[in-house]
């Protein structure tokens, strides 16, 4: 059974979804609570299926060729040569605690005109964004490893995306990763990677973020002081293409490849400034950052630090990275995952958008027309539309099957609830298996329908249901932290024994805690709509429904609050007398 498993999960290498507004925050050692690092990432689709990817430690013969397909399409796109030994991954996360999470930002329309319709697809190319970070995964020890496998993929066997940002991280170190295929150009991709400085952190969003480094004459993967890594042809590339004149210390990555406009900030970087703006005061005070990620994208003579801007690159961008005021705790990281800009002149539970019940989100499309003028909904970290989302933790003072913690959550990240996973699990819990269920296939115990049934009745009556939710979720994910230092201790004992007794410890203990969670949710469910049905609110006690007090399961009397004060003065703001009820009628 599971060599058939295991084929069916190489062979298809991720049929899933296009992935084109993913968020991901960056914290490394010195900037945590712990003195874990930390990545992010929201896996947002309308067509992602949300389930725990799983691919075993395994040895192979001399010569095996991996057929990969693209992760977005299930197309395939052919065939790569697989190393001898390969490392398990379990979703983001592999044995060695590097993880690896992305955000698309797709880049230039074409490099040149002649180009424009074979640039997003370059022809031939076997890797694709997404075959590219699991099988990165599959063959490095280090986020520095990391990089190098991606960067010689993408260089031997072309690179089927455009333009990707990803967060690459080990025990020690935390890393932003921006590349562009080639197009037909060339074969491959340009890319730079750079360190993020411990104490610091940084973020993407679908927007391409590297701007100026300092070009390196080698790529020195085994030296440590070495922060910056990039493609030998990034500068001499866009040269070449006529995208860049200048020196070399003037090219901006992200300003040549991809160009920021408004909606490159205002439903990407304001992701960006949202978590920035929430520990760092200067971001939060800086009218010049809230204004840009609104989408005023100013093109001055110079930049904010005074230096010229010969390229007529944006110049009122946000840095690369910040230092935070405070130490952000991994829960810290979990809620912000759920923003929605709160307390912004842009809270989208504000408006007349939200409805009646102060609804955060909106259907898609992301902009929209009237009278031939086009609007725009705002892009918020949260959004109805996730697949999966995680926050991967990983700590160099315990072994690697018990440091790495694959918090794992799906659909909805504000509604969801983040469940501790060990990075060496022996397989996946059966309600986060893949083939229990898919976009298309219902499953009773699969955690993805059972957490989209419990978000999508919140969105009905989103000010009431949600804060239940809330309660919930936030008691559970304090307790899973809590519970993690008991289950560190005694795995930590265990492995100095065996290793193996130490695997087996957090295997379980992940599989019950993902199974039970998918199960008490199913039951929450249940809870929510009996309470809610109809317009109704039904009394209830530590979320048990009350009776009437005479033993024969017929609730007390409903409340039936309506739809509030401020709804009903726009009901008769916009309709006048038309409800009106005379003077003495009943």
């Amino acid at each position: 059974m599971r060599k058939i498993s295991l084929f069916l999960l190489l062979t298809s290498l991720f049929f899933s979804v296009q992935t084109y507004a993913c968020t991901n925050f960056l914290v490394t050692r010195g900037a945590s609570t712990d003195g874990s690092t930390m990545i992010s990432y929201a896996a947002d689709s309308h067509q992602l299926f949300g389930e725990l990817y799983f691919y075993p430690r395994a040895h192979w013969k001399t010569g095996f060729m991996l057929e990969v397909y693209e992760w977005d399409t299930g197309k395939f796109l052919g065939k790569i040569e697989q190393p001898q030994l390969t490392y398990q991954v379990t979703g983001n996360m592999n044995e060695y605690q590097v993880a690896i999470g992305e955000t698309t930002f797709g880049g230039i329309n074409s490099i040149n005109a002649k180009q424009h319709k074979t640039y997003q697809h370059q022809d031939g190319a076997v890797v694709d964004y997404g075959s590219l970070i699991y099988i990165a995964l599959q063959r490095a020890k280090t986020a520095r490893e990391a990089i190098q496998v991606m960067g010689d993929l993408v260089a031997k066997y072309g690179y089927y995306s455009s333009g990707e940002s990803f967060s690459i991280s080990d025990p020690n170190e935390v890393w932003i990763l921006e590349m562009v295929g080639k197009g037909n150009a060339e074969k491959g991709a340009v890319w730079v990677a750079m360190k993020i400085p411990d104490g610091y952190i940084s973020a993407h969003a679908n927007q391409a973020r590297i701007m100026t480094f300092p070009f390196q004459k080698k790529n020195d993967f085994s030296n440590l002081k070495q922060e910056v890594y990039h493609s030998a042809d990034v500068i001499s590339f866009a040269r070449k293409q006529k995208l860049f004149s200048g020196k070399d210390k003037d090219f901006s990555f992200s300003d040549v490849y991809a160009p920021v406009d408004f909606g490159g900030a205002r439903f990407c970087e304001i992701r960006v400034w949202s978590f920035f703006k929430s520990v760092n005061q200067e971001v939060r005070e800086n009218k010049a950052y809230w204004n840009y990620s609104k989408g005023d994208v100013k093109h001055e003579a110079k930049f904010a630090d005074g230096t010229k801007s010969s390229n007529h690159f944006a110049s009122n961008r946000m840095p690369l990275w910040v230092k935070p005021d405070h130490k952000i705790s991994v829960h810290d990281v979990m809620n912000f995952m759920r923003d929605h800009l709160e307390n912004t002149e842009l809270d989208m539970s504000k408006d007349i958008g939200a409805g009646q019940f102060a609804n955060p989100y909106r259907w898609r499309g992301l902009t929209w027309k009237y009278k031939g003028q086009t609007y725009c909904n705002e892009r918020a970290t949260a959004t109805q539309q996730t697949g999966f989302s995680f926050v991967a933790q990983a700590r160099n003072w315990l072994p690697n099957p018990v440091g790495g913690i694959f918090w794992f959550g799906v659909d909805d990240a504000a509604s969801s609830v983040y469940m501790p996973i060990g990075c060496a699990i022996k397989d996946a819990p059966s309600t986060l298996r893949h083939g229990n269920g898919s976009m298309i296939k219902w499953s009773e115990n699969s955690a993805f329908w059972v957490f989209n049934q419990v978000s999508n009745w919140a969105y009905t009556r989103y000010d009431t249901i949600h804060a239940e939710i809330h309660e919930v979720q936030q008691a559970l994910e304090k307790y899973y932290i809590r519970e993690r230092k008991a289950i560190d201790k005694t795995a930590a004992e265990l492995y100095k024994k065996d290793p193996q007794l130490a695997v087996d410890f957090v295997s379980e203990h992940s599989t019950n805690t993902a199974n039970s969670l998918t199960y008490r949710w199913k039951e929450f469910y249940t809870y929510l709509f009996m309470k809610y049905m109809d317009g109704n609110i039904k009394k209830a006690r530590n979320h048990r429904l009350l009776d009437n007090g005479q033993g024969k399961d017929i609730p007390m009397y409903p409340d039936q609050p309506g739809y509030g004060e401020a709804w009903y003065k726009r009901i008769v703001d916009e309709t006048g007398d038309k409800f009106l009820m005379p003077e003495g009628a009943h």
